[in-house]
C-alpha cells in the first residue's frame, strides 16, 4: 500500500489511497457549486433587493472566519479510534450540509411572504449554515493531504483534489439546465424557487452523503504515534501548543505572500458569484426582473457557464500537474492573468455563446487558485500545527469575501447599480492578484 520515501518522513502512497482521500471532495464541491451558482438567483426569487445582495453574502465567510481555524486547531488535538483525526469533522459537516440543502430551496414555499424580512432572514441563516457545514466537511480533505502525503506527491494529490472538485462543479452546474431540458419546471409562482433548482439540491445532497462515506470508510488516518514519527515530532513537540496569534507571528513568509494573492483572487470570485447572473441577464437577455423568464434562463445559462469553467479547470489542472516545482510561480501567475481577462470580458460581451470563452479563462484561473496556494503553504509548514495553519489560511478566503461584500455597498451605487459594471471591478481585482504572485518566494519545512 505504501512505500517509505527516502528523504522525507512521510511514505509514498499508492494512487488509489490518494484518490480515496479526496473522493468526498466531489460531493462537497457539488454542495458549494449549487450554493454559489444559485444563491443570487434564490435570494432574488425570494424578493431580495439587488442593491442589498452583499448582506446575504457576508454571513458565510464571517462564520468561516472563526469556524475554520477552530476546526483545524481542534482536529490537531483529536483522535477517535477507528474514525480518525480529521474524519469526525467531515461526518458532522456532511450531516448539517445535507439537512440545510434539503431546506434552503424550499424557503419560498414556507408562506413567509415575497420580499419579507422573515423569508430573507431564514434564507440568509440557511446559507450561512450550509457554508459553515460545507467548509467543515471540506477542510479535512485539505488537512489529510498535509498529514499523509509527502512533498513529492503533494502537487499530484492537490491536483486530484482539484480535478474532483471541478468535476463536482460540472455536475452541479448542469443540474438545473439538464432538469429543465427533461421537462422539469424552471419557473414557479412569485417568490417560489423553481423545481429544477429544488431537485438539483436534493440530488446534490445524496451525492454528498455517498462520496463522503466512501472517504470515511476507505481512508485510515495515521494514529498519533505514527503521525509523530512521520512528521519528525518528539513527544515534547507533539504536546506543544500555540495560540492563533502566536502561530501567525511565527508563520513562514510565504503564508502571508500567498494570502495577499488570495485576497484579490477571492474578491473577484465573490463578485462573480454575486453579480454574474444579473450581469448576464442584463447584457444578453436585456432584463433586470428576477421573476422574468429571461432572468431564469440567464440563471440556467450561468449554471452552464459554471460547468464550462469547471471543465476548463479540470483540463488546466492536468496541465499544471506537469509544471515542474521550480516553475510554480509562473504557472500560478499565468493562470490568474488569464482569469483576469475572462472576468473583464463579461462586462463587454453581449453574446450568449461568447461568454463560453470568458468562463474557460476563469476556469484556468480557478485551477490555479485550487492547486498552488495549498501546495505552497503546506510545503512550508511542519506537521505539528498542520490543521491550525490550514484553518487560519482559510481566512485568506473568508476575509476577502467579507471585504468584498462590505465594499459592494459603496462600489455598487458608484457604478450606477450596474451588475455588468461590477464585472469590470472583478477583473481589476483579478489583475492585482496576478501581479501579486511576483512577491511569492517558495520555502519548504525541514
Amino acid at each position: 500500500m505504501t512505500e517509505e520515501k527516502r528523504g522525507t518522513g512521510l511514505p509514498t502512497l499508492a494512487s488509489n489511497v490518494i484518490w480515496m482521500i479526496n473522493m468526498g471532495y466531489l460531493g462537497v464541491q457539488i454542495a458549494f457549486t449549487l450554493e454559489t451558482s444559485q444563491m443570487s438567483r434564490i435570494f432574488q426569487t425570494l424578493g431580495a433587493d439587488p442593491t442589498k445582495l452583499g448582506w446575504f453574502f457576508i454571513l458565510p465567510p464571517l462564520a468561516g472566519l472563526v469556524v475554520q481555524p477552530a476546526i483545524g486547531t481542534m482536529s490537531d488535538r483529536t483522535w477517535i479510534p477507528k474514525i480518525g483525526r480529521r474524519l469526525p469533522y467531515l461526518l458532522v459537516g456532511m450531516i448539517f450540509a445535507v439537512i440545510t440543502m434539503l431546506i434552503l430551496p424550499n424557503i419560498g414555499g414556507f408562506g413567509l411572504g415575497y420580499g419579507s424580512i422573515e423569508a430573507l432572514t431564514v434564507g440568509a441563516v440557511a446559507i450561512a449554515i450550509l457554508d459553515v457545514a460545507a467548509n467543515m466537511a471540506m477542510q479535512p480533505f485539505k488537512m489529510m493531504i498535509g498529514d499523509m502525503v509527502n512533498d513529492e506527491q503533494k502537487s499530484y494529490a492537490y491536483g486530484i483534489q482539484s480535478m474532483l472538485s471541478n468535476s463536482g462543479s460540472v455536475i452541479a452546474a448542469f443540474f438545473p439546465f439538464l432538469l429543465t431540458t427533461l421537462g422539469v419546471a424552471n419557473t414557479a409562482k412569485k417568490g417560489v424557487v423553481p423545481q429544477s433548482v429544488i431537485i438539483s439540491f436534493y440530488v446534490g445532497a445524496a451525492i454528498l452523503v455517498i462520496t463522503s462515506l466512501l472517504t470515511v470508510t476507505k481512508v485510515h488516518e495515521y494514529d498519533p504515534d505514527t503521525y509523530a514519527k512521520y512528521h519528525g515530532l518528539s513527544s515534547t513537540t507533539k504536546k506543544s501548543d500555540g495560540g492563533w496569534i502566536h502561530l501567525l507571528k511565527v508563520a513562514p513568509k510565504i503564508f502571508w505572500q500567498v494570502c495577499l494573492v488570495q485576497f484579490f483572487s477571492w474578491i473577484s470570485f465573490q463578485y462573480l458569484s454575486t453579480y454574474a447572473t444579473g450581469a448576464i441577464a442584463q447584457n444578453v437577455w436585456n432584463t433586470t426582473n428576477a421573476s422574468s423568464s429571461g432572468y431564469q434562463i440567464a440563471g440556467n445559462w450561468f449554471g452552464v457557464l459554471t460547468a464550462v469553467q469547471s471543465i476548463a479547470a479540470v483540463v488546466w489542472s492536468y496541465v499544471l500537474a506537469k509544471v515542474p516545482n521550480n516553475h510554480h510561480k509562473a504557472g500560478y501567475g499565468i493562470s490568474l492573468l488569464l482569469g483576469a481577462i475572462g472576468y473583464t470580458s463579461i462586462f463587454l460581451i453581449h453574446d450568449q455563446n461568447l461568454l463560453i470563452l470568458s468562463f474557460i479563462l476563469i476556469g484556468i484561473s480557478w485551477a490555479g487558485m485550487n492547486t498552488y496556494p495549498l501546495t505552497m503553504v503546506s510545503n512550508a509548514i511542519s506537521g505539528e500545527h498542520m490543521g491550525a495553519y490550514l484553518g487560519l489560511f482559510n481566512c485568506s478566503i473568508c476575509l476577502p469575501q467579507i471585504v468584498a461584500s462590505l465594499v459592494s455597498f459603496i462600489l455598487f451605487p458608484m457604478v450606477g447599480n450596474s451588475m455588468p459594471a461590477m464585472m469590470l471591478i472583478t477583473g481589476i481585482s483579478a489583475f492585482l492578484a496576478a501581479i501579486s504572485v511576483v512577491s511569492i518566494k517558495e520555502t519548504y519545512a525541514e
